[in-house]
C-alpha cells in the first residue's frame, strides 16, 4: 500500500500534463523531416514509424498543432535555390492530398482558421542564407511560398555572413559578421515579415544580426553554452540580448548540443563504425543522413550515449534564469538529428517535454507560453497581417 500514493499521484500528474499538453497551441520551430523524407524516398503521410521520427498522423497524436518545416541543403549542395523550390514542392504536394489535415498557411488568418478547423499549421524555415544565391529578391518568392523565417547561415557560410563553424575555422578567409549586404538582407526580411533566425551564426553574425534587426528574432533550434560549450549554443551574453530583443531561443534536442560528454562517445561510435558510414556517404545520401542510419543500424550503442531529458531541462532553467519564461520555445530538429534525449525519441514524445514543465510547478498559462505562445508573440510583431 506504501507504493499507492506516489503511483496515483504520477498517474494525476501524467493526466493533468496532457489535459494541458493538448489544450496549448504546440509549435515547434525545426523539423527537417522534408529532407529527410527526400533523402529516404519516402512521404510524410505514410507512416514512417521506425523510418522518420516524424510523419504526418504522429504530428496530431504528438499534439503539434503548427510546424516550421526547415529546408535545408549543405554547403556543397549545387543549385541550392533549386534544391530550396523542390523542398517546398514537396510538403505543398502532401498539403494537396491532405487538405482537412494540413495546410500552408500564409497569414494569420488562415493561420487561425487552420488551429480551429484542427489542422496542422504548415510553414517554412529556411536553413541557411546560401540558398538565396546572394540574389535578395528570391527573399519575396520564399515569403511568398510560406517562408518564415531565414536562418542567417547554415554551417557554411555565404558571401555576406559567417557561420559558428567557419568564425573558428583558421582556414576562412570569408568576411566576419555582416557584410552590407547582409544587413540589407536582414532589412528585407523585416519588412518582408521573415524572421531572423540566429541558430547557426557566428558570434560577429549574432552581434550584428542584433544590432541591425528593427524585429524580434529567433533561435530556431539552440541551447545554452554554458551547460553545453559548443559554439552552436549561445553564450549567456548572447541570451541575454535576446531577451532584450524580445526573440525566443527554441530548445534543441540534438544529445551534442544537450550534453557536454556526448560528443566524444559518439566519436568513439563512429569510428568503430567508419566503414559502414562510408558505405552510406558512397551512395550519395548527405552525411547527417548517413549518421542517423547509422544510429539506427547500431540502435543499442547509439542508445546508451544519449542524455536524458532532465539534462536537456538544465538549459531550459538556465534560460529562464537568464531571461524569463516569455523567451523559450520547442526547436526539436526531429529528423535532422541522429540523436536525442532517451524520453524524446519522436514526435509522439512531446507530452513529455510538458510533463517536465508541470514538475518544475509552472502555471498552465505559462505552461502555454513555452509550447507556443511565445513563438506566436514573435510571428505576429514581425507579420502583423
Amino acid at each position: 500500500m506504501k507504493y499507492l500514493a506516489p503511483l496515483l499521484l504520477f498517474i494525476a500528474t501524467n493526466a493533468n500534463a496532457q489535459a494541458i499538453h493538448f489544450k496549448s497551441v504546440l509549435v515547434d520551430t525545426h523539423n527537417d523531416c522534408i529532407t529527410a523524407c527526400i533523402e529516404k524516398k519516402v512521404s510524410l503521410d505514410q507512416d514512417l514509424t521506425g523510418i522518420n521520427q516524424s510523419d504526418l498522423k504522429r504530428f496530431k497524436q504528438g499534439g503539434v498543432d503548427y510546424q516550421l518545416f526547415s529546408v535545408w541543403c549543405d554547403g556543397d549542395k549545387k543549385n541550392p535555390y533549386a534544391w530550396a523550390m523542390r523542398s517546398m514542392d514537396t510538403l505543398e504536394a502532401v498539403a494537396s492530398r491532405n487538405p482537412d489535415k494540413i495546410v500552408i498557411a500564409k497569414s494569420w488568418g488562415a493561420i487561425q482558421k487552420a488551429l480551429k478547423e484542427n489542422k496542422i499549421v504548415a510553414q517554412y524555415g529556411v536553413e541557411g542564407g546560401h540558398m538565396i544565391e546572394d540574389n535578395i529578391d528570391r527573399l519575396d518568392t520564399f515569403y511568398k511560398r510560406g517562408v518564415r523565417y531565414m536562418t542567417l547561415t547554415w554551417n557554411n557560410s555565404p558571401t555576406w555572413a559567417s557561420s559558428h563553424a567557419d568564425e573558428k575555422n583558421p582556414k576562412y578567409t570569408g568576411p566576419r559578421g555582416l557584410t552590407d549586404f547582409g544587413k540589407e538582407v536582414i532589412h528585407r526580411m523585416n519588412k518582408l515579415g521573415i524572421i531572423v533566425d540566429i541558430s547557426h551564426v557566428g558570434e560577429a553574425t549574432f552581434w550584428d544580426a542584433i544590432k541591425t534587426t528593427t524585429k524580434p528574432v529567433i533561435a530556431s533550434h539552440s541551447n545554452a553554452y554554458s551547460i553545453c560549450p559548443v559554439t552552436r549554443n549561445l553564450k549567456d551574453n548572447q541570451i541575454i540580448a535576446v531577451g532584450k530583443n524580445g526573440g525566443v531561443i527554441n530548445l534543441n534536442f540534438y544529445s551534442a548540443f544537450v550534453d557536454s560528454t556526448f560528443g566524444k562517445k559518439d566519436a568513439a561510435f563512429r569510428s568503430r563504425h567508419q566503414a559502414e558510414l562510408d558505405s552510406l556517404l558512397n551512395t550519395g545520401i548527405q552525411r547527417e543522413y548517413a549518421q542517423s542510419a547509422l544510429a539506427e543500424k547500431f540502435a543499442a550503442e547509439s542508445e546508451a550515449n544519449k542524455p536524458s531529458l532532465e539534462q536537456l531541462m538544465k538549459h531550459f532553467d538556465h534560460i529562464v534564469k537568464l531571461i524569463g519564461i516569455d523567451h523559450v520555445g520547442i526547436g526539436s530538429d526531429f529528423d535532422g538529428i541522429d540523436s536525442s534525449p532517451k524520453e524524446l525519441k519522436s514526435v509522439l514524445d512531446y507530452p513529455k517535454f510538458t510533463q517536465a514543465l508541470m514538475a518544475r510547478g509552472y502555471s498552465d498559462k505559462d505552461i502555454a507560453k513555452v509550447l507556443g505562445g511565445n513563438f506566436l508573440r514573435v510571428y505576429r510583431i514581425n507579420n502583423p497581417q
